[in-house]
């Protein structure tokens, strides 16, 4: 190791250190111990230039292990991201650049949030994925344009997750070769030695998913880590997991290999010990030598010339596929080619009774024809939630321009691995599976929200319209977990109709995911439904009185039945008005005007009916208003009978509605 190495890593560690010392906030043990790895990556091996931190074909970097973001931010800071000293300062503080977890679209240079352990190696699987198709779809002959690997940084705690696990068994199964998780195994985590609760053969493991596999014995050694990772990049049909053995808390004479090391400051005394066992000669904090800062200089005008090297092979590539080069740009844009909005095709030209599930598969094949970067697959339930694009190929180890995705029964990882491919950037992702199981999704949904990533979620089997699988498999309080998740749309629809809506909100909307909950069982093609859907909510049949005698409020499959009960009311001398309210989310956009045009504050008898958890339907339904709705789990049955047992039809409505109009 050349004495510069040493005192880049060195600044690194007490970087970080004293970042959290100031902050009296923050773990300071993985990048004292991770420091050499992060290092060799950053200064000897990755592909990056922090003068454009957009650059298509950089490599990408994961901090799966959030908690020890100080040492990113370290890293940004040296290798000019534009992350200051002052910034460093300010770590953990309101308003900062430097928050305790890494957040995208916060701090130029996080490629991902990370923080709940796993996850960042499934956006990392994600990210390689991405790269694999879209470097069979556009490079050609001496012309390799995408050809970047995606390295995740991890601890214990990601290999415990079970989302890794999922994950790297299916990066192993489809070969992403692309793709080097660097392992820095303390064998440390919160409650002490990891042998407490984690004693097993974790590369035996990785070997078993078809990973290739390396281990380097000494966390400081980094000409060993430079050569582990150079055989990772020389792999072309596997990922490598390179277990890289480290102390947490290297360098604290008291702390050093510790579970107090972990989370915890060092303390004052401490940190000036740790300068004295690693040699660090200077007195003031947050210092970078001068020695570091040339060499940083020296690094960076080398990274800059790889991209300008690129930017030279594109400006060619253009010229000679001129086609390919424009598409390549459409499909990083996110913007759809299409004027979707008004195709008349796309709004209309359906028939008969479907379920939404059967509507949102026709939607989808119309879509495949327009949107040719739009990639997605469903947890092995893909012939159920009907989500496979009829005129594209299956990706796989042999085919990477497949679109149409065997995720396996892993909705977690799935669902943490869209999310990659989305950030990786030219992809449209959409992920599919029954309703019920978003319950194994939540952590991932929840990330792409906080993300303001557009993912694409289509949950079907909807209801207790799920029918004899049970309550098992009934999603009753689904939906409610859903709309409490800021920043997410939810959008229920009635028919094929209102289905075109949704996956037109679903492709528009960039800074939201948005999940289509649709039914297993057929529902009727509505004459009023269309485009009024895109607000949320909308006026399907008014009453004849300017104010109505009572607002009838449905989503999805119920809005059949206060359709028809409007009918039924009017013969028995009561107006009400229709409304079908797919998305409360887009209703809740609105302007009040429209707002009030819809719902008028001045008509207080509402009913909602929804066959999921009344919970959240106060705010529209008031205190006077009723819910029609299943507040406990379903049963196993035929549909049809258990709709009419759980008060689901024309006739409850109509009964619910005179008893609340004779209050």
């Amino acid at each position: 190791m050349q004495k510069i190495d040493q005192l880049a890593i060195n600044t690194i560690r007490f970087l970080s250190a004293e970042a959290i010392e100031k902050a009296k906030s923050g773990h300071p043990g993985l990048p004292l111990g991770a420091a050499p790895a992060a290092y060799t990556l950053w200064a000897k091996q990755m592909k990056h230039n922090p003068k454009n931190t957009k650059w298509v074909d950089r490599d990408r970097f994961v901090l799966s292990a959030g908690h020890g973001s100080t040492l990113l931010y370290s890293l940004f800071h040296l290798f000019g991201y534009g992350t200051s000293i002052e910034d460093l300062k300010n770590f953990r503080q309101v308003g900062s650049l430097t928050p305790g977890h890494p957040e995208y679209k916060h701090t130029n240079g996080v490629e991902v949030t990370t923080g709940p352990l796993g996850q960042g190696i499934a956006n990392a699987v994600g990210m390689a994925f991405a790269e694999s198709y879209l470097a069979a779809k556009f490079n050609r002959e001496n012309y390799e344009i995408i050809n970047h690997y995606t390295y995740a940084l991890c601890g214990d705690g990601c290999m415990m997750e079970g989302i890794s696990s999922e994950a790297a068994s299916l990066a192993g199964t489809l070969g992403l070769s692309k793709l080097v998780l660097l392992y820095d195994s303390n064998n440390i985590t919160i409650e002490g030695s990891t042998d407490i609760a984690f004693t097993e053969n974790v590369g035996d493991r990785f070997l078993s998913y078809g990973w290739n596999v390396i281990k380097v014995e000494d966390g400081n050694d980094i000409d060993t880590i430079e050569k582990a990772i150079e055989n990772a990049k020389s792999q072309t049909e596997k990922p490598t997991l390179i277990e890289i053995k480290t102390k947490i808390g290297f360098g604290a004479p008291n702390k050093q290999g510790k579970a107090s090391a972990h989370g915890e400051p060092l303390g004052e005394e401490e940190i000036k010990l740790t300068k004295k066992a690693l040699g660090w000669d200077y007195t003031n904090e947050f210092h970078v030598p001068d020695e570091v800062k040339e060499h940083m200089c020296q690094l960076l005008s080398s990274f800059e010339e790889k991209e300008n090297n690129w930017n030279e092979l594109y400006n060619n590539y253009k010229n000679e596929h001129k086609q390919l080069a424009e598409e390549l740009e459409q499909w990083l844009s996110d913007e759809i080619a299409h004027d979707l909005l008004n195709d008349d095709d796309f709004w209309n030209n359906y028939e008969g009774d479907l379920a939404t599930r059967i509507s949102s598969e026709q939607v989808l094949n119309k879509l495949a024809k327009y949107v040719p970067n739009l990639i997605g697959g469903s947890a092995d339930l893909s012939p159920s939630t009907k989500t496979i694009m009829k005129n594209r190929e299956y990706y796989s180890k042999e085919n990477r321009t497949g679109s149409n995705i065997h995720f396996g029964i892993r909705e977690h990882a799935m669902t943490a691995i869209a999310n990659g491919m989305i950030l990786h950037g030219g992809l449209r992702a959409y992920i599919a599976g029954f309703f019920v199981f978003s319950d194994y999704m939540k952590p991932s949904l929840r990330l792409a929200a906080l993300m303001e990533l557009p993912l694409i979620n289509i949950f079907t089997h909807d209801s207790i319209g799920v029918g004899e699988d049970g309550p098992t498999h009934q999603p009753v309080e689904q939906l409610a977990a859903l709309r409490s998740i800021p920043n997410f749309t939810s959008f229920r629809p009635a028919d094929t109709k209102e289905t075109a809506a949704a996956w037109y909100v679903a492709l528009t909307r960039l800074k939201s995911p948005t999940a289509l909950i649709l039914t297993r069982q057929n529902l009727p093609l509505l004459k009023e439904t269309g485009k009024g859907a895109l607000k949320g909510a909308y006026i399907l049949k008014n009453a004849e009185k300017e104010i109505p005698d009572v607002i009838l409020i449905a989503s999805g499959s119920e809005v059949q039945y206060i359709y028809h009960a409007h009918d039924v009311l009017k013969q028995k001398g009561i107006d009400a008005r229709v409304v079908s309210m797919p998305s409360w989310e887009l209703f809740e956009e609105q302007d009040d005007a429209y707002k009030q045009s819809v719902l008028p504050s001045n008509v207080r008898n509402r009913i909602a009916v929804e066959a999921l958890s009344s919970f959240g339907w106060e705010r529209y339904v008031g205190l006077d208003g009723d819910i029609i709705s299943i507040d406990r789990f379903g049963a196993s049955g035929k549909y049809d009978v258990l709709f009419k047992q759980f008060g689901f039809t024309v006739e409850n409505v109509v009964e619910r509605t005179l008893t609340l109009l004779k209050k």
